[in-house]
């Protein structure tokens, strides 16, 4: 599973890098539901203290959910700083190291 997520993650970068937003930004929502079974909405509208507790035990998640969710994060990061977003970046930056 992690590998499969490192080969996703991996191919989100290179669109962003690219400069194929749309694209990165929609195969990142995939992920998100196909891994998490939940959608980015879910995550971001959590505050960021409580996200941790609040996954683990009030939605039964496990410490491999939360790291999935970190590397979607970062992923998140980078693409919000690719379309000059450096607030939302920051913002997605802290909420992955938080999770890791």
């Amino acid at each position: 599973m992690i590998e499969m997520l490192g080969d996703l993650i991996a191919g989100i970068l290179r669109l962003i890098k690219k400069g194929e937003f749309e694209q990165a930004t929609e195969k990142l929502e995939n992920v998100y539901n196909k891994m998490l079974k939940e959608d980015s909405a879910f995550f971001r509208d959590i505050p960021e203290n409580e996200l941790t507790d609040r996954l683990l035990h009030q939605h039964n998640y496990t410490n491999g959910h939360l790291e999935v969710l970190a590397e979607l994060f970062n992923a998140e990061a980078e693409l919000r700083l690719a379309r000059g977003n450096k607030t939302g970046s920051r913002e997605y930056s802290r909420r992955s190291l938080r999770l890791f």
